[in-house]
């Protein structure tokens, strides 16, 4: 409420931004920032711009299977992209920022908008035309501890009469900043010893990716299809030497190695001039090889597991406007995802027994939803929708079960806006959890005493009722404060808990552990100070503050979620000189941490906060010369991973050991030239 009345006050003193300010809708829940609103700002991409919108925090969606529970927060005139594979930030990076002609941001709902169960939508229109456009990106990064690694962007896009087309190659090498040298210690509760030793770790990744996109007329309609092919291959080697108690060496090997592949498509056509019919198809692969191997005193561990799965969906909306005031939608989808995963976990050459080691698993899951939007009054709007969701889930080889699951997801958002400059919004809905197929098979993380997790098949979603309080203010042109509170009430929430192989090993695994709580407080701030003569300058940030519950099911007690984050926060300062082409400006990625509980540890992970200052230069027109320094902050301490590791089940009691596990990273540079054409 002080933030609320604060930010009054401010407004009075400094007109707000008002929809003729930025070129607004006529309808309060919609404000539009044409390619003028970002004059004298360093922008080359719709992605640039996003940084820069009031009151607005790129969304790029969930990893999840399906379509629908995957949206981020951003459309494309007016589309969702057809795409699970090829994140909404990599697509907004390939769109030139002169392409642009607005940018829509959607607050709260509008008719004939689909707002995707978010509160808050970016639609980004493109102009229509156009000649071929394209660019081409080299970058260096150099790391103090001698490494280096390229990259290489090149694109280009498309007219050929009516028809359009896109293409894209990225490839390129990069380190793992979590990793370097280091230092563990592990202190023994039955007073052995300490051992001692030094860490020398040096993870890095090498990915190419090709990607393009057609869109032709058919059928009075058009229709895009798109493909995607991704290859990644990530290589850790670690060697700990022991100083104490007696001197030893160590040796920890980790590969995995990825390919996806995606095709899709989406026939979009008007029947009339408020009647949109959408279908959307798609079918992707995706395959991982993980071989993670360690070597302990003469003992040689080998988890080896291939994942082949692939997903199928289809999908059908009609959307229909009665007026300006309510559009409604209906459609359906049906998914078809499988999981192939084979799984060897051997010591000296001899097979260890291993819970749900090979498992096939394929699930088919059908979706029907209707949603509506209606403008009551010129300040009021409400958005709802109804779902029902059911889901045939089967697996075989080492664990066999056949279930079905059915959940209905209804959603209801409120907003008001009773002054232009202030908002309050509401929302209340039920968010079923998609299962994740890694949590169906086993991993290893066989460099701390984690070692190797089974996995679960027989994992129900989990279920949340969240509700959702927030308020927006604008502070003056271009500026905004947005408080949000959130609680959600859980059901068959997902967590960790053990599971014994057929020898008698205990291992553990994800499992359903019962129902829990979640509260969240988020505050997201855009600080533009050029109306208070500060020209070109802008600050951005968000603080999200996290607090949960669940019953431990080792110790019946009550604790937190496992790896959930208690506190988020990053801030980012950017600093435009339009005269000189230049813009300046550093990013500040808070530090957090999170503890893990598995059935005989905790683990408590720590990452640091880390500075990235920047500069850009534009010497002329179509060029540009980026340098950042990524880590400013290092060579200090990194990432802290922290385990109480007990000699058997937490419930049992008992003094822990405690490893603690120290990271440094070291300072180095990226610079990157860049050049556009058309």
């Amino acid at each position: 409420m002080m933030l609320f009345v604060l930010a009054q006050a401010t407004a009075a003193a400094v007109a707000p931004a008002t929809a003729a300010d930025v070129g607004a809708s006529a309808q309060a829940a919609v404000t539009s920032y044409p390619l003028a609103f970002f004059a004298g700002q360093n922008v080359n991409s719709a992605l640039d711009m996003m940084g820069r919108l009031p009151g607005f925090t790129l969304d790029t969606g969930a990893s999840v299977r399906g379509f629908e529970g995957a949206a981020g927060n951003v459309l494309i005139d007016g589309q969702r992209p057809a795409s699970k594979s090829d994140a909404i930030d990599s697509i907004l990076q390939r769109i030139p920022a002169g392409k642009v002609e607005r940018i829509d941001v959607i607050r709260g709902g509008a008719p004939g908008i689909d707002m995707q169960g978010k509160t808050v939508i970016a639609n980004v229109i493109l102009k229509k035309g156009g000649g071929t456009r394209g660019l081409l990106a080299v970058s260096e990064l150099h790391v103090d501890n001698g490494q280096d690694f390229g990259g290489l962007r090149a694109e280009a896009s498309g007219a050929i009469g009516v028809r359009t087309w896109e293409a894209a190659l990225s490839a390129g090498a990069g380190p793992d900043n979590g990793v370097d040298v280091g230092r563990s210690v592990l202190i023994h509760a039955d007073g052995r010893p300490t051992d001692v030793a030094t860490l020398d770790s040096h993870g890095f990744d090498n990915s190419i990716s090709l990607k393009g996109a057609f869109e032709t007329p058919l059928l009075g309609g058009k229709l895009r299809v798109n493909g995607l092919w991704d290859a990644d291959k990530f290589k850790e080697p670690e060697t700990d030497r022991f100083t104490a108690p007696t001197p030893d060496v160590q040796q920890f090997n980790f590969l995995q190695k990825n390919g996806d592949t995606e095709i899709g498509g989406r026939f979009s056509r008007n029947f009339g001039p408020a009647t949109d019919l959408e279908l959307v198809g798609l079918r992707g692969t995706k395959d991982r090889d993980v071989d993670s191997t360690s070597d302990i005193d003469g003992s040689f561990s080998d988890f080896f597991s291939n994942r082949h799965s692939s997903e199928a969906i289809a999908r059908g909306v009609l959307k229909h406007r009665f007026g300006q005031a309510v559009s409604t939608e209906l459609g359906a989808e049906y998914a078809d995802n499988r999981l192939d995963s084979r799984t060897r976990f051997t010591v000296d050459g001899v097979d260890q027994a291993l819970p749900a080691a090979n498992v096939q698993v394929e699930e088919k899951r059908r979706q029907a939803f209707a949603k509506g939007t209606w403008r009551l009054t010129p300040t009021w709007t409400l958005d709802g929708a109804l779902g029902y969701e059911s889901s045939d889930i089967s697996s075989t080889g080492d664990v066999v079960l056949a279930k079905s699951l059915q959940f209905s997801k209804p959603r209801l958002a409120i907003s008001w806006t009773p002054v232009p400059a202030t908002q309050l919004r509401a929302r209340f809905e039920k968010v079923v959890g998609q299962l994740d197929f890694n949590d169906f098979v086993a991993s290893s993380s066989l460099t701390n005493a984690v070692g190797v997790t089974a996995g679960n098949p027989d994992l129900n979603p989990e279920q949340d009722w969240v509700s959702e309080v927030a308020v927006e203010q604008q502070i003056w042109k271009g500026a905004s404060l947005i408080l949000t509170g959130r609680h959600s009430k859980i059901t068959d929430a997902i967590d960790r808990g053990p599971v014994f192989a057929s020898d008698g090993t205990v291992f553990d695994r994800p499992t359903n552990i019962g129902s829990g709580t979640k509260d969240e407080l988020i505050l997201d701030f855009t600080l533009p100070f050029e109306p208070l003569g500060w020209k070109g300058a802008l600050l951005k940030g968000e603080l999200t503050k996290r607090w949960s519950a669940v019953t431990d099911p080792t110790t019946g007690k009550t604790r937190a979620i496992s790896n959930l984050h208690p506190t988020d926060w990053n801030v980012s300062y950017s600093q435009d000189l339009p005269r000189w082409n230049f813009t300046t400006g550093v990013d500040l990625y808070g530090g957090f941490s999170q503890t893990a509980y598995r059935f005989n540890l905790i683990e408590v992970f720590k990452l640091k906060t880390y500075v990235r200052p920047y500069a850009e230069w534009r010497p002329k027109p179509g060029w540009s010369v980026r340098f950042e320094i990524p880590l400013a902050t290092g060579p200090k301490v990194r990432s802290r991973d922290t385990l109480q590791i007990f000699p058997g089940p937490r419930s049992a009691g008992g003094l822990p050991d405690i490893q603690d596990r120290q990271f440094h990273y070291p300072r180095g540079f990226y610079i990157r030239l860049r050049k556009d054409f058309g």
